[in-house]
């Protein structure tokens, strides 16, 4: 399917079309054209494949009320140019119904257009499994004549965004996602693991590695060890890491620790912004421009929350340390919430990264420099319980092995865990090197993340859980 079968109207035109339609004080378009092509398998057989295509507009209409200025957005479909005209009256009626909004203000301007403005989407077609589907096939050959079941997903994902304002702001950007989840059963299904990973494109992911990985983890699974729940050193894969960190990350938000509903409101009032937090080792970052995981250099929303701004949109977004050697640096603002909290604008990228200096080796290193510790290969279920103290809860899910001595013996149960992000920063024991991951819980909506393995001391294993 080319660009041109499903997209009526150019997103450039819709842009000038809905800002030439406006009438109201000013305006914001952003168009998302998302462009997937995916395989799915079960019981080691391709069920289904296919490549679908979307495109959503958004119209944002600032208008003048009494007391200020008021935000209505719309978000629909067009096929026309009147439905492009309905969706800015709509967006305007929205508008005029609400009140003023508190986070109003000027819109940016004087940004030099992005340089591929006048370009297609970007597509994702089945070309993407060139490499992946033979490298598949070949595991599904040998997992049969081993009586070992693939069931799984791969996808290849192109999201293109167009962002027009009144102000004169034209940017684009193109994100490239891939995803890839596996899990094998075998013993009748009574061994399951899992191994997922995330890159720009399916052409990268190592089969034959993944194979492997899954293959050990079943033989592991062999030898099973009565582990009692409570407090046990954990060993995180990258994956298990991502899945806390993309919590924390998420809760890093300035308004609600400005008002003191967060793990990051100081006693007292204000913001913990500049505190020892963790590890002197540990830091926590963002940047639009990491190689491998590049996301929107700019803000593009489509309603305000506590975490953005209709406002901003069009603001750059640069590289930020969330937390930097231990330290607290920065909380994700709008410009009124970084006015409300006196703290810098810092708008979120849609990339997290963890380092911890001095860190090193594989997760294979890291488990043979263990003496006592619970591999944890991936969380599910994950729930905040406390925003106070970002107390989480959730699952393992398919396998938790037990290291003695540098090797993994054998294999526990899952358990049900309780246990913090934040307070997890104090208790690292080792890390190793960061490497890009794809997060089992998170990678749904999240899936630009580079993790090191992370040895935990304490960790609360509360109860055992029955789940696979």
């Amino acid at each position: 399917m080319s660009t041109q079968d499903y997209f009526v109207i150019r997103p450039q035109e819709i842009v000038e079309r809905a800002l030439a339609s406006s009438s109201s004080r000013a305006c914001v378009v952003i168009v998302s054209c998302r462009s997937v092509a995916n395989m799915r398998w079960a019981r080691t057989t391709l069920t289904t494949n296919g490549e679908t295509s979307h495109v959503s507009v958004s119209v944002i209409a600032l208008v003048d009320v009494e007391g200020g200025v008021a935000a209505g957005s719309i978000t629909g479909r067009v096929a026309t140019s009147e439905d492009i005209d309905a969706l800015v009256v709509s967006a305007e009626e929205a508008a005029h119904h609400g009140g003023p909004a508190e986070d109003a203000r000027e819109l940016v301007t004087a940004i030099e257009a992005s340089a591929d403005w006048d370009d297609a989407p970007e597509e994702a077609t089945s070309a993407a499994f060139t490499k992946l589907a033979p490298d598949l096939g070949a595991v599904f050959s040998a997992a049969r004549a081993d009586d070992i079941e693939h069931f799984g997903y791969a996808e290849q994902a192109i999201i293109t965004t167009y962002l027009g304002t009144s102000t004169g702001v034209r940017l684009r950007f193109a994100g490239p996602e891939a995803r890839l989840e596996l899990t094998a059963k075998s013993h009748g299904r009574s061994r399951s693991v899992w191994a997922g990973r995330a890159d720009r494109t399916c052409a990268s992911f190592d089969l034959g590695e993944l194979d492997r990985e899954l293959r050990q983890r079943l033989q592991w699974q062999g030898n099973r060890i009565e582990v009692a729940s409570g407090r046990h050193d954990a060993l995180l894969t990258p994956s298990a890491t991502a899945d806390l960190m993309i919590d924390l990350y998420w809760n890093s938000i300035a308004r609600p620790a400005h008002e003191g509903r967060s793990v990051w409101s100081r006693p007292g009032g204000g913001t913990r912004v500049g505190e020892l937090v963790g590890d002197p080792r540990f830091s926590l970052s963002s940047d639009p421009a990491m190689p491998g995981l590049e996301a929107s250099p700019f803000v593009a929303t489509i309603s305000s929350s506590a975490s953005g701004s209709v406002f901003d949109n069009g603001s750059p977004i640069g590289a930020t340390k969330w937390i930097d050697h231990g330290v607290l640096s920065h909380l994700i603002t709008s410009r009124f919430t970084a006015e409300q909290a006196s703290l810098e604008f810092r708008p979120d990228a849609e990339n997290v990264r963890v380092d911890v200096e001095g860190s090193h080796g594989t997760l294979d290193e890291v488990i043979a420099r263990t003496d006592d510790a619970l591999l944890v290969t991936c969380l599910w279920y994950n729930r905040v319980v406390d925003p106070q103290t970002l107390l989480l809860t959730g699952l393992t899910r398919d396998g938790v092995y037990v290291v003695r001595d540098g090797e993994v013996i054998g294999a526990a149960t899952n358990f049900r865990f309780n246990d913090s992000p934040v307070g997890i920063l104090s208790r690292i024991v080792d890390a190793g090197a960061t490497v890009p991951t794809l997060a089992r819980e998170m990678g749904d909506y999240f899936n630009r993340a580079a993790m090191p393995p992370l040895r935990i001391r304490d960790f609360n294993f509360s109860t055992v859980s029955q789940a696979n």
